[in-house]
Order: structure tokens, then sequence, then C-alpha cells
């Protein structure tokens, strides 16, 4: 079950106004490798280039999108003999400016990385990109190709893929500011190195930590004198739970400890989807061929990283808010006409807010139109005989709490609609797991919680495929499923059947 401590946390948080859609966090890793992301700064560069050379062909001939088409398709697709080797060098731009990017680094996780210097390594690879263009044109004696676009496309591309990664910084900065985004971390130690960097971590917030608390190894460190304060959690060998209950994205070792302790420490976080970084020089080389990276000015080095689809998740959070603003702008006359309903049929108001439980445990209002009579909640032990589901879950059918205009609303779910006003807010997606009330989570196992990695949504896996199988073990295990094998097109897969789903009406 769900331990206090997770509980202590769970209360402690208030009402957000507004999350997340998509995870951050090292079990984002959990949703997809990290190929999608870095394919999809590829693919933004690219773009970049692409309109960089064709903003800088219009301003050097002083023409027009459409007439330099045509005026290129005339003079060398029907005339000339020189498209191949134009779309040669393009491509070829294309292709080894990425290569440089990635060899400098620029498609790491931003937040390791310095503003100035990420900066300073954009305008490097977009100058030896550039030289190495204008060599090859030197010597192919290619005088098709004026030197001046050459030099055009370099300022723009250089200004363009500068601002675009100054913005996204920014972006992400003011999350962070907000309490979104950000990775949540354990450090296994408790001298002087471990309570260094954790005034490290809360003095420097656009890194994006947040500090958990510490783990304790026995027989090195001496929790006695700060256990008071609450931030040691407890021993070694406690360290996933912790990081379950905590979830955790990061883990921290400043303490020395034998090289199996960290090998079997290394295996589980790969497991888990956990980061995991030690300090330099310690555990006898284990850390040898890997890089330093710094978390501020602390040196760390990486022995696992999941890696985070960052560009996929954006698209999420976009189609999100795009969906959203369009049902509900679609189905207002809906919503209208729903609401006079509710009221005709029975006292009360039109809207049912049910506190849930989010993404990492965040308290947030799930609105819903109101299906049942006012005082539901306070009758329903009077039902609890009469449940239809196993283990956690709750659901009866013929709910005597529940009025006759809620139960035409529950039978083709429409009740949930006004949820995509909590789609607006980030605090739910359209797509993810359900949001939990409290009394299921209380009785979660520590491995349930993982549905709680991500955002809930409106619709899922579950509603889609075992909407009527009482089992809570299908219920969690469609649910990460979802979560180990998500995608965008996995979420229209799930929309476009949910559309089937309703209109059957199936719903009760």
């Amino acid at each position: 079950m769900a331990t206090p401590e997770f509980w202590q946390n769970i209360s402690s948080r208030k009402h957000p106004a507004s999350r997340s859609e998509s995870p951050s966090g090292s079990n984002n890793a959990r949703y997809q490798t990290a190929r999608g992301s870095i394919v999809g700064w590829m693919f933004l560069d690219a773009l970049t280039v692409l309109l960089a050379v064709t903003t800088a062909t219009i301003i050097d001939f002083h023409t027009t999108p459409v007439n330099g088409a045509r005026g290129f398709v005339h003079n060398q697709l029907i005339r000339g003999e020189t498209v191949g080797i134009l779309t040669a060098l393009l491509l070829g731009y294309i292709a080894v400016l990425i290569l440089i990017n990635r060899g400098l680094g620029l498609y790491t996780p931003v937040r390791l990385t310095n503003h100035i210097h990420e900066q300073r390594l954009s305008l490097q690879a977009c100058v030896i990109t550039t030289l190495l263009l204008m060599g090859t044109l030197y010597l192919m004696h290619a005088d098709m190709v004026p030197r001046r676009i050459v030099l055009l496309t370099f300022v723009l591309v250089t200004s363009a893929l500068s601002l675009r990664r100054g913005v996204f910084r920014t972006l992400m900065y003011r999350r962070f500011e907000r309490g979104l985004n950000t990775r949540n971390v354990l450090i296994v130690g408790a001298g002087a190195e471990a309570h260094a960097l954790r005034h490290h971590i809360l003095s420097i917030r656009q890194l994006g930590l947040v500090f958990k608390g510490f783990v304790y190894v026995p027989g090195m460190d001496d929790p006695t004198q700060q256990r008071q304060t609450g931030e040691i959690l407890g021993p070694l060998d406690k360290l996933f739970d912790y990081a379950r209950q905590h979830f955790v994205d990061e883990i921290f070792f400043t303490a020395p400890c034998e090289r199996g302790v960290i090998n079997r420490t290394l295996e589980k976080a790969r497991e888990n989807g956990i980061d995991l970084r030690v300090v330099p020089d310690l555990y006898d080389g284990l850390a040898w061929s890997n890089n330093i990276e710094y978390i501020g000015q602390f040196p760390t080095i990486p022995l696992h990283r999941s890696e985070i689809p960052e560009v996929a998740l954006v698209l999420k959070r976009v189609f999100d808010v795009i969906f959203a603003s369009f049902v509900l702008a679609v189905l207002s006359p809906i919503f209208l006409g729903i609401a006079i309903a509710i009221r005709l049929d029975s006292r009360g108001p039109v809207f049912y807010l049910s506190e849930r439980i989010g993404r990492r445990g965040q308290v947030f209002r799930c609105v819903k139109f109101r299906t049942i009579v006012p005082d539901a909640d306070r009758r329903r032990a009077e039902i609890m005989h009469m449940n239809e589901r196993e283990g956690i879950l709750f659901k009866v059918t013929r709910d005597p709490r529940v009025t006759r205009v809620g139960a035409i609303l529950r039978k083709y779910s429409l009740d949930e609609l006004p949820q995509f006003l909590n789609v607006l807010s980030g605090s739910m997606s359209v797509v993810g797991p359900r949001p939990p009330i409290a009394s299921e989570v209380r009785q979660y196992q520590l491995s349930h919680l993982r549905r709680l990695d991500v955002t809930p949504g409106i619709t899922g896996l579950w509603q889609v495929q075992a909407r009527q199988d009482p089992s809570f073990d299908s219920y969690i295990s469609l649910d990460v499923a979802y979560i180990e094998n998500w995608s965008l097109w996995l979420d229209i897969k799930i929309i476009l059947r949910t559309i089937g789903v309703v209109f059957s009406g199936t719903g009760s």
C-alpha cells in the first residue's frame, strides 16, 4: 500500500492553478526512447536551414516566393543541369550542421548546459558548416551559387538557431519557476559533499531540480543529527522505495560505496528509468569512461540517463490545447443544453468538482457535469456492497444516486466533456490514465504508483480496450502499457477509438 510518507507529500501540496501536460522527468523515458527527441531537434534544424536558404534567395533576387519558385523550375530544372548539384549541396549543408551540432552536444538536455555556452557552440557549428560549404564551392568552381546567398544564409541560420534556443530556454525557465517540468532528486550520502550539492541544487533554480531528501549509507553516514529535519529519508537499502514514493527522476551518489553496491543500484536505476549520477573520482574507475557534466558548478558523472523526448512532449501539449479548444468551441451549444437539462432535472449545481490525484501525486479538481444527487458522496457507504469492480475500483451500474439526466450523460460519457477545461489548464491531457480519487491511491502498492508518473487523461487505453473489465490488474496493466509505449500516433488512435465507444453508449 502507499506509504504514510507518500500521503504526507500529497497532503502538503496545494491545488495548482495549472500543471504541465507533459510529464518531464526520468520516467518520461517510459513514454519513448531518446530517439524521438533528438530526431525532432534535427528536423527543426533542417527546417530552419531550408527556410533560411529560401529567404536568402528571395532577398538576393528581390523576388517573391512564387516567382522565385517559377524561375528556379524554369532555369534550373528545365534549362539547366545543376539541380542535382544544388540539392546535394543543400542536403550536405544540413547533414554536416546536424552532425556538428550533435558532436558538440547541442542535442543534450537543455538544463545541463549554460545559456552562453550553448549560444557559443551554436555559433561555432554554423561557422564550421558554412566554411566547409564555401570550401566545397571553391573546389567545385560552383559559380551558379552566389556567395552573397551563402553569407546571408549563414546569418539567417545562425540568428534563427540562436533565437529558437534562447526562446525555448526562456520558456523552460519560466515553467521551472511555476514548478512545472522539474525533476525530483535524491542524494545518497549525508556528509559535507551531500549537503553542498543540496545547497547548490536549491540555490540555482534554473536547473529545474527539486531536492526530495537524503538517503544515508549505513556504516558511513550518521543520520541522527539531521533526522529531525525530515530531510534524511532512510537507509540505502530502501532507496528505490523512496524513489517511487517521491517520483524521483535522478539519484546523486556523494558517498563512496563498494563497487558491487553501485553496480546493483545502476541495474535497478535502469529497470526503473531513473537517472544515476556520481561525483568524480569515486568507485575505482567505474565512471572513468563517462564525461563530466556540471550541475551548475558542481561536477557529476552520469552513469545512466533516461533521455527525454522533449519535442514529442511539447507536441503532445500543443495537440492537447488545440484539440480541447476545438471541442469546447464546437460543443458549446451542447454544453448549454446539458446545463439546462441538469438544472431542470434536479436541484444542485451543474458541475461536479471531484478532488483527484494527478501527475506525481498533485491534487487537482476534476470538472464533470453533475450526474448524481447533491448528497451522493455521503451516501456512498450505503451502496458499497453493490460494487461491481474488483479490488480498489468502484463502479455500480444501477447506482441509485444517479439522476435521470445523469444516467443519459453517463451512458454516452457526456458528463466527461467539461474535463477539456482541465486539459486547457494543464492538470489533465486528452489521452492518459484516468485520474484516481484519494481513497483509491491510499490502497495502491508501490508498483501501482507508476501510473501517476504521467499526466492523467480524459480517455485512455483502458477506456477503449477493457472498459467493462472489472479487474484492477487489467486496469493497471493497460495504463502501464500506455506509458511504456506512448507516441503521438497512439494518442490519435485512442481518440478515434474513443469516438466509437462514446457513440456505442457503453458508459454507465
